[in-house]
């Protein structure tokens, strides 16, 4: 998966994901709208066929969007590791 930052701010992060799914998408869609300091985020996913998704992430008060970001990230890579198939 590549991102694209296209947008940075304290509070606010809008990215560009390319070679995701819906799926992908959705899981951290609902895991950053369940956290305490997240106040928004949703994917907009475009033409199927010419755009690549964008995720736009909003964090409540002094919560910085990075570090919620990257605590979502890794909780859902050690879910996914830890899993056993």
């Amino acid at each position: 998966m590549s991102v694209t930052v296209l947008k940075k701010e304290k509070n606010e992060l809008r990215l560009r994901i390319i070679g995701e799914s819906h799926t992908a998408l959705q899981v951290l869609r609902e895991r950053l709208n369940t956290h305490k300091d997240v106040d928004y985020a949703n994917y907009f996913p475009g033409h199927p066929e010419l755009d690549d998704p964008e995720f736009y992430i909003r964090t409540k008060g002094k919560s910085g969007v990075d570090k919620v970001l990257n605590d979502i990230v890794t909780g859902v890579a050690t879910e996914f590791t830890s899993a056993h198939l």
